[in-house]
């Protein structure tokens, strides 16, 4: 397993899903989505994992401004402006090669175990 979870170091759920992988000894990789956010190739790739855009917003993001934006933006360009904003994505997003999960989702990664 090759695993990936992007998150923020304040986000209760992101600690939660490091403790899950601690717990079961299995490697992973913490990418800090403040510091250093997605590259295009991995959001396009949690994106069809995840089964779109609309999965991976936060309504409950602080940037209140850009959330109401989104809502009348053309689809391409709402994608565009998540990329853009990725403090907009529900975290934890934990990858596992082709897969993906959004927020804290025990029952999926014992799957991939």
């Amino acid at each position: 397993m090759n695993i990936q979870i992007f998150g923020a170091k304040k986000c209760f759920d992101t600690k939660k899903a490091e403790r899950w992988f601690k717990e079961r000894g299995i490697k992973y990789q913490l990418i800090d989505m403040k510091e250093k956010g997605m590259s295009r190739g991995e959001f396009d790739g949690v994106r069809r994992a995840v089964g779109g855009i609309a999965e991976m917003v936060n309504e409950s993001a602080k940037d209140r401004d850009t959330l109401a934006l989104m809502n009348y933006l053309s689809d391409s360009d709402r994608e565009e402006k998540l990329f853009e904003n990725q403090q907009l994505i529900r975290t934890p997003v934990v990858r596992n090669g082709k897969k993906a999960t959004i927020g804290y989702c025990p029952e999926v990664w014992a799957e991939w175990e």
